[in-house]
């Protein structure tokens, strides 16, 4: 048989077999969600105001905060954060375990030459110098006939597009980290200026009290009574000043820096970021398309759901097609001619009959990995709806306490001023100045954390929204949702 004869029967073999392909194991369907109409807690009459129109590009959500230090440090963790190269790295892992997926859907094909010289003995043989040469291209196929390979492939590309969204979901996190950071050094600011404030107000009480009491207007008890007041307050600062520290220093890892590299641009500036007056928070079905996480898990529910294809594919049987051409002369020379071509085709057939039930066995393993994935993805869900209930109901109780602790706060003062006159003339005894103080201290403390919590919870909110990217609209296609009728 002529080795164009061979070729031509390898290939209607080949066609003959991928004519009768079929996939077995599950076809996947997205699952339909179903979700909320509207939010829960959300306030159309709170400050800010909040409304459920469609959330707008939330790629560049930091932006609304109008803080310039800010945008430059996310920027900046976004080129060069360690956890964002980690995960571009796991990405490009993906892309090669799916290109050797769908190398298994074609033959494969390799060369090889050789060439000897042998001499037979005189006594045995001629004794004669004998040469061989020879040249063959060899391929072979096994035919994906039950649909393995393709089950194979279809789940390596839902494990790409599984670990794309786990690259934006760590996007994600990573910005709205470094924002949480960022305000978490601010508010460690404004408590420490709060504190020496508060420590320079309260020496000049005990310096005060030292005077009255030289001057036989008051025992020495008030004045230690102040001195003790003031060491208290003195001794709240270095706590700050290690928690202010620590927070720097997590800042710099986020961006790949060493501990203390951003101390000084930190101190250059102060202040919280600005909470813009509305907010669009879009509707719950919006979140889940716009979450990364959650399409993330749904396509590692479609990866295991194409694994169960892949080993039921196993328990049928495997069909292979080989063959080879080449050349073979005594003489380089004599490769060219027409006498040297050599030819051979191989088909065979294999098939489980005995395992003791171990490929039934691994096919309702993968059964029970895939039906673990719809659990994660359906808890999933359930996570984003919580994390922006979360945030909202947050944000807004955060902004009624602020209020009432601005108000306390004025209160606060004002009681402090009155105190420190009615004891110079007299008319009250020490303690008071020194409840009004201390009360002084802790509603100013109160407040600078509760505005900082404001702006955290904000950025919360942003994060549970899937702020942070953008995604286009076929990464979102899977994710279908049907809304209640009864949410309020």
């Amino acid at each position: 048989m002529k080795i164009s004869q061979h070729a031509q029967l390898l290939l209607m073999l080949a066609g003959l077999g991928l004519s009768g392909c079929v996939a077995v194991g599950p076809d996947y369907v997205p699952p339909t969600t179903e979700v909320p109409a509207g939010w829960a807690g959300l306030d159309p009459a709170a400050q800010p105001a909040m409304h459920a129109a469609a959330s707008g590009d939330l790629g560049q959500w930091w932006q609304s905060l109008n803080d310039p230090l800010l945008s430059r440090l996310i920027d900046e963790a976004l080129q060069a954060s360690p956890d964002l190269r980690s995960a571009q790295a796991k990405l490009r892992e993906a892309r090669a375990y799916r290109t050797v997926a769908a190398a298994g859907q074609y033959p494969s094909v390799t060369a090889s030459g050789s060439a000897s010289r042998s001499r037979s003995s005189e006594e045995a043989g001629s004794g004669a110098t004998r040469n061989f040469f020879s040249t063959s291209f060899d391929a072979s196929w096994e035919l994906d006939v039950f649909g393995g390979v393709r089950r194979s492939v279809e789940a390596a590309e839902a494990d790409l597009a599984s670990t794309e969204a786990s690259l934006e979901n760590t996007r994600v996190s990573l910005v709205a980290e470094v924002a949480l950071s960022y305000v978490d050094v601010r508010v460690l600011q404004n408590r420490l200026d709060i504190a020496r404030s508060n420590l320079a107000s309260q020496s000049e009480t005990l310096q005060l009290t030292d005077w009255r009491a030289q001057a036989g207007l008051v025992s020495s008890q008030d004045v230690e009574q102040a001195r003790s007041n003031r060491e208290q307050t003195r001794a709240l600062i270095p706590a700050l000043e290690i928690s202010l520290a620590e927070s720097e220093h997590g800042l710099d890892i986020l961006l790949g820096r060493a501990p203390g590299t951003l101390h000084g641009r930190l101190t250059a500036v102060n202040g919280l970021p600005a909470i813009p007056e509305r907010i669009a928070v879009g509707i719950p079905a919006d979140t889940l398309r716009q979450r990364p996480d959650v399409r993330a898990a749904e396509r590692r529910l479609a990866a295991e759901t194409a694994r169960v294809g892949v080993a039921a594919a196993a328990r049928y049987p495997s069909f292979d097609l080989s063959g080879s051409i080449g050349l073979e002369a005594l003489t380089i020379d004599a490769l060219g001619n027409s006498g040297a071509a050599t030819s051979s085709l191989f088909a065979g057939i294999t098939g489980p009959i005995f395992n003791a039930g171990r490929l039934r066995a691994q096919v309702e393993i993968q059964d029970a990995v895939r039906e673990q994935a719809q659990v994660a993805y359906e808890q999933a869900i359930l996570t984003a709806l919580q994390d922006v209930e979360d945030a909202l109901v947050s944000l807004v109780r955060n902004r009624e306490r602020e209020q009432a602790l601005t108000r306390a706060a004025e209160a606060a003062r004002n009681a402090v001023q009155m105190a420190q006159q009615r004891y110079s003339s007299g008319l009250i005894d020490f303690q008071s100045v020194l409840d009004t103080e201390r009360s002084v201290l802790s509603i100013e403390d109160s407040l600078a954390s509760t505005r900082g919590d404001d702006v955290l919870a904000l950025i919360r909110l942003y994060k549970a929204l899937g702020g942070g990217w953008a995604p286009d609209s076929a990464s979102g296609a899977p994710i279908t949702t049907t809304q209640h009728t009864d949410t309020p």
